[in-house]
């Protein structure tokens, strides 16, 4: 049988205008930020689950109001990292770590979990804050404004936490 004389197509290099670098550079910022925010999805729908108490109405929907944007936050974060010609984390071990964030050992009270929560995020908004500094640095707009995006959620959502203790 005769072997075809046909090449299969070379993928093209990727030219955006940020150099490959800068590129691996902004891409493990947010390989942080995703492990981050996986970390904290899970950490926020686990207390959503188990809360109980007083307050247990409230905390669960509002709960359940963050989780469910942090899950959908993780698909522009890893899907950033793809554009940018790197793969995305997906792993607990990689997640491990990577993330800032330290997990509870059991389930907390009701305000020991308020508590972590405003600890997380503000730890979401510093891994934001630090990729940030990476993307204005490569000239990255569209990383740059989907970080701005992330630290505008996670500073309003600590906020909100934090005016439940006081």
């Amino acid at each position: 049988m005769a072997k075809s004389s046909k090449k299969t197509p070379s993928v093209p290099r990727i030219n955006i205008g940020i150099s490959d670098k800068d590129r691996a550079a902004v891409a493990g910022e947010l390989s942080k930020l995703l492990a981050d925010s996986y970390t904290l999805y899970l950490m926020t729908h686990n207390f959503h689950w188990n809360v109980t108490g007083p307050m247990f109405n409230t905390l669960h929907l509002m709960f359940m109001t963050q989780y469910t944007e942090s899950w959908n936050a993780l698909d522009s974060i890893a899907e950033r990292i793809r554009a940018l010609g790197h793969y995305a984390p997906g792993t607990y071990r990689e997640y491990g770590k990577l993330s800032s964030i330290a997990e509870p050992d059991s389930v907390p009270e009701a305000l020991e979990m308020v508590r972590l929560l405003v600890n997380a995020n503000e730890s979401v908004a510093k891994t934001a804050r630090a990729a940030f500094e990476k993307a204005d640095a490569a000239n990255d707009q569209p990383t740059a404004d989907l970080l701005t995006q992330r630290l505008d959620v996670h500073e309003k959502n600590a906020w909100m936490l934090r005016s439940l203790l006081q």
